[in-house]
C-alpha cells in the first residue's frame, strides 16, 4: 500500500502525467533486458520454427533442382531424338528423290520403246503403201503401153489376121515380162 501512496505523492509532486525524456529514469534499460529476455526463451521456439522452413525452403529448391535436372535430360533426349528423326527424314527425301528418279527413267524408256514401235510401224506402213503406189503407177503404165501399143500395131498392120496374131503374141509376152 506504501507503493500505491507513493504513486500519489509522485502525481501530486509532478502536477500529472508528463513526458520523460531521461533514459536512465524512463526504463529503457528495461525495456531492452526485457527484449533480451525475450529472445533469449524464444529462441528455441523461434529457432525450431526456423529450422523447419529453412529445411522445407531447402527441400523445395532441391525438388526443383532436380525437376530442373530432368527436364534438361528430357529435353537433350529430345533433342537427339529431334536430330535423328532429321536424319530419317532427309533419308527418306533421299529415296522418294532416287525412287522418282527411277520412275522417271522407267517412264521415260517406256515412252521411247513405244516412240520406236510407233514409228517403225509408220515407216513399214510408210513402205507398205509405198509399194501398192509402185505396183498401181506400173499396172497403169503397162496398161498405157499395151493401149498405144495395141493402137499403133492396128495403125501399122490394119486388119490382117497375122498383124493380130503378132499383136496378141507380143502383147503377152510384155505382160509376161513385166509382171
Amino acid at each position: 500500500m506504501e507503493n500505491f501512496n507513493q504513486i500519489f505523492t509522485l502525481l501530486a509532486e509532478h502536477k500529472g502525467f508528463g513526458l520523460n525524456l531521461d533514459i536512465l529514469e524512463t526504463g529503457l534499460l528495461n525495456i531492452i533486458a526485457l527484449v533480451a529476455i525475450l529472445v533469449y526463451t524464444g529462441k528455441d521456439f523461434l529457432g525450431s520454427i526456423l529450422q523447419e522452413r529453412k529445411s522445407t525452403i531447402v527441400r523445395s529448391v532441391q525438388d526443383a533442382e532436380d525437376r530442373l535436372n530432368e527436364a534438361n535430360k528430357r529435353l537433350s533426349e529430345a533433342q537427339k531424338q529431334l536430330s535423328q528423326a532429321h536424319i530419317v527424314i532427309s533419308e527418306i527425301r533421299n529415296e522418294t528423290i532416287a525412287a522418282k528418279t527411277n520412275v522417271l527413267k522407267s517412264d521415260a524408256n517406256i515412252a521411247k520403246k513405244e516412240l520406236t514401235t510407233r514409228f517403225n510401224r509408220a515407216i513399214a506402213a510408210f513402205r507398205s503403201k509405198e509399194r501398192v503406189i509402185f505396183l498401181e503407177v506400173k499396172q497403169q503404165i503397162i496398161s498405157l503401153v499395151l493401149k498405144r501399143s495395141a493402137i499403133q500395131a492396128k495403125e501399122t498392120f490394119g486388119s490382117k489376121k497375122r498383124a493380130r496374131s503378132l499383136i496378141n503374141e507380143t502383147i503377152q509376152k510384155l505382160e509376161g515380162d513385166l509382171l
